[in-house]
Formats: structure tokens, C-alpha cells, sequence
């Protein structure tokens, strides 16, 4: 061999991210193929989770199906009873009072900001910056402590009923409620100062996973990832559900359709969904307490009082227990803006008191699918904003 002559290695390289890495968010492994540290595909490994809710509900009576989608996206388990309840409802022509619909609309916000909350602080870690973690959880646990107060669990309260609520709101709540909306703007500040013109953050977000609203549409993205690329669509202004028409807020969009446009997307969201609390909280006083049910008794779970003390009651509470509640015939599809985006539900009866078929559709596995396309041609750093941009519930993803 000539001494000039220089050997070159060509093959590529392959490379496992996960599943058990703190940054895939979860059990997901990404199949890397690499040249150097350019990144020539991106193949997601997803089912390491898989647990079958979907076709665990055909055999579970609708309330029992319940703590089943709290499960669904883990962060934000309220909300995804809420489209749930309101897919069941919408199969049973059943309409809840406007204090029910207010009350969901206060705790699915408040839900909003916690989600977003918990992905701030991630997505900032897996970037290198510890702080933002400590500040976002400081917030977040002021609200899972409100979660418990109306449910008494934090990490999968089970606040929504179909038809209904479990309870009024608890004495002590609204004070608790309004301690938080009053100071989280102030709090929300300390978030921008740390990353919004940090140096470091910038460059590791900006220009970092395009997508033009063209793309976006293509890929079936909803929510801020939709948003972020400047498409302005939003299920609580243009199809509204549970009287969000009575609300005044903005959907904030980007320009770019980068990772650092979504960041910002997102930061505008926790603020807005803090001014649609606020508004619910204005509005409360004027709304009868404790009309939390519809009046339905094929549908809503008597009074305890009546349960105790009269025996109408009674049976009719045993009924809905044992045997569940019995929607007639029919399919309906439910979708709800979630933290993620659009999260849709769609229920098939068949007149007996479990589902027939239930289908969800997760906004997490919907973003997912298109790493590989925002991956290629970036380098291997910049996979961990790409995950961290997206973010992902692996639990979404594995239904």
C-alpha cells in the first residue's frame, strides 16, 4: 500500500437511544443510524408499554373505564377523563349543568399547566439546564395539591364522573385556587429568565426540527406542535366544548416551526389557560353550589342522602354500580384539546352496559411518528431536543 494512500471507513453506524435513557421520556427506544455524529435515520421502537387499555374497556362498564384513561397521558389524567365523560354523554344525550361545565374547564386548565409545566422542566434538563426543573415542580405541586383537595389523589385524580362531577368543590379551594392564578404570572416570569435569551438554550432550539405548516398538516400534528408552525387551530375556540365559548383567551402561534417556536407557544399557553381559570373563578359565585350532576337517574348516582334514607335510592345507586349505565346503540367520536393536542375518543354501544369499541386518539403518538423526518440530517445531539420538543407520554403512545 502506497503511504499516501489513506484508508476510509464507510459504513454506517447504529446506534439504540433508550429505552432506558432519561431522555426518551419514557420506554422508547429509537433506532439511530449515524454517520459520525449526522443522524442518517430515525426509527422509533415503540410497545415496550403496550398494555391494551383500549380493549381492556370492552370488558369494564363505562365508569369503570375511568381510571383506565387516566392512564392514557399520565400528566394530564384529568383531562383525558374529561373527553371521555363528555364522549359517553354526547352517546347519551345527556347535557351537565353549566356549573359541572365550568368546574371541568377549571380543572382540565389547571391540568394544562401542570403538564406543561412538567415538560419545561424536563425538556430544559435534558438540555443541560437543571434549574428550570426545580422552579416548574414548585408550581406543579401547588397544583396537584389542588387536584387532591377535589379528589384526594395527585397523580391520577379522578374528579370527572359521567354526568357530573364526584363532589362540589371542597371548602378551602377557591381561596387555594386563587392564591395560584394570582401569583403564577410572577412565577411564570422566573421561566423566561432563565431560557428565554439564554445563549446556550437558543442554540440548541432554534432552527432545530422545522416544520412548515404544510408539513405539519401532512404529519397530522395538532396542538402546540401544530401551533408552533403557525397553524392557528384550536378545538376550544373553533369547536368548542363544555361552554369554552363563555371564555375569552388568545391562541398563541409561531412563526418559525422550530423547537424554540414550541417552547414559546407553550409558555404563552400556561399563561392563557391561568386567565381562563380566573375567569371560571369569577364566575363560580353565580352558579347554584352544588348543582354538580345532570338530572338523569339512568345516569347520575343519587345523593348520598337518598342512598342512606330511602330506598329508591338505594336501588337506583346499586344499579348503576352493578350493572352500569346502559347508552342505546350508536358511535360518537369526542375530541378535546389536551395538553399534547387533539386527544379524540371514539365510542361504539351496543346498547349493553360496556363498550362495544373504544378507540383513542393520542396526540403523543401522532407527533412521534414524524422523528425520523425532523431527525435526518441533524446531528446526534440535537435528538434530545427533538424528543424533548415533541413532548411526548410513552403511555399515550402504547395505549
Amino acid at each position: 500500500m502506497n503511504g499516501a494512500e489513506t484508508l476510509k471507513r464507510t459504513e454506517t453506524m447504529l446506534l439504540n437511544l433508550g429505552p432506558s435513557h432519561p431522555s426518551t421520556h419514557g420506554v422508547l427506544r429509537v433506532l439511530l443510524e449515524l454517520d459520525g455524529e449526522l443522524i442518517l435515520r430515525a426509527d422509533p421502537d415503540i410497545g415496550y408499554l403496550h398494555r391494551g387499555i383500549e380493549k381492556m374497556c370492552e370488558y369494564r362498564t363505562y365508569h369503570k373505564c375511568l381510571p383506565l384513561m387516566n392512564r392514557l397521558d399520565y400528566l394530564a389524567g384529568e383531562v383525558n377523563n374529561f373527553g371521555f365523560c363528555l364522549a359517553v354523554e354526547k352517546l347519551l344525550d345527556v347535557e351537565v349543568p353549566k356549573r359541572v361545565q365550568y368546574i371541568r374547564v377549571m380543572m382540565a386548565e389547571l391540568t394544562r399547566i401542570a403538564s406543561h409545566l412538567f415538560w419545561l422542566g424536563t425538556h430544559g434538563h435534558d438540555l443541560g439546564a437543571m434549574t428550570p426543573l426545580f422552579y416548574a415542580f414548585r408550581e406543579r405541586e401547588k397544583i396537584m395539591d389542588l387536584c387532591e383537595m377535589v379528589s384526594g389523589a395527585r397523580m391520577f385524580p379522578l374528579y370527572c364522573r359521567i354526568g357530573g362531577l364526584a363532589g362540589d368543590l371542597p371548602e378551602g379551594f377557591i381561596p387555594a385556587a386563587w392564591d395560584f392564578v394570582k401569583t403564577f404570572p410572577e412565577k411564570h416570569q422566573d421561566y423566561h429568565n432563565l431560557l428565554t435569551k439564554n445563549q446556550i438554550w437558543i442554540e440548541r432550539t432554534k432552527g432545530v426540527g422545522v416544520m412548515t405548516p404544510d408539513e405539519v398538516l401532512d404529519w397530522g400534528w395538532s396542538g402546540p406542535m401544530a401551533r408552533g408552525s403557525g397553524i392557528n387551530w384550536d378545538l376550544r375556540r373553533d369547536n368548542p366544548y363544555s361552554s369554552y365559548e363563555d371564555f375569552d383567551f388568545v391562541v398563541p402561534l409561531g412563526i418559525n416551526g422550530d423547537t424554540y417556536d414550541r417552547y414559546l407557544v407553550r409558555m404563552e399557553e400556561m399563561l392563557q389557560a391561568n386567565r381562563i381559570v380566573r375567569q371560571v373563578l369569577e364566575r363560580l359565585p353565580d352558579l347554584t353550589p352544588g348543582d354538580i350532576k345532570a338530572k338523569d337517574p339512568r345516569v347520575s348516582l343519587p345523593p348520598k342522602d337518598a342512598v342512606y334514607n330511602d330506598i329508591a335510592g338505594l336501588i337506583n345507586h346499586f344499579k348503576l354500580i352493578q350493572e352500569g349505565i346502559t347508552p342505546p346503540q350508536g358511535e360518537v367520536y369526542q375530541c378535546i384539546e389536551a395538553p399534547k393536542g387533539e386527544m379524540g375518543f371514539y365510542v361504539v354501544s351496543d346498547g349493553s352496559p360496556k363498550p362495544f369499541r373504544l378507540k383513542v386518539r393520542g396526540p403523543s403518538f401522532i407527533n412521534l411518528s414524524a422523528l425520523d423526518k425532523l431527525a435526518r440530517g441533524r446531528l446526534l445531539a440535537d435528538s434530545i431536543a427533538l424528543i424533548g420538543t415533541m413532548d411526548i407520554v410513552l403511555a399515550d403512545v402504547d395505549r
